[in-house]
């Protein structure tokens, strides 16, 4: 048991940096697009709201949710490993 916490510990600390850094880099790629989709399209208006708009409609989006998989899938293959090396 100990050894498995000794080892999660370390994992759990990247997956977060990891997540972090995955998280912004695309909300960051979101809101270049926006900025592009604003000036292709010749857009009169208030551009921060309309950025603001679309950065919350991302924030809702399936793509932010599946960022999570940064922990799921880990994590998973990990339980994966051990049930079938100690009970198989």
């Amino acid at each position: 048991m100990f050894v498995a916490l000794r080892f999660l510990v370390p994992l759990l600390i990247i997956l977060t940096v990891l997540y972090v850094g995955v998280s912004i880099y695309s909300r960051w790629v979101r809101r270049g697009k926006l900025i592009a989709h604003w000036e292709k399209k010749g857009l009169t208006g208030d551009r921060d709201a309309f950025i603001r708009r679309g950065l919350e409609k991302y924030d809702g989006s399936m793509r932010r949710k599946l960022i999570l998989g940064i922990y799921v899938v880990p994590l998973s293959l990990i339980a994966i490993l051990i049930y079938v090396t100690n009970f198989m």
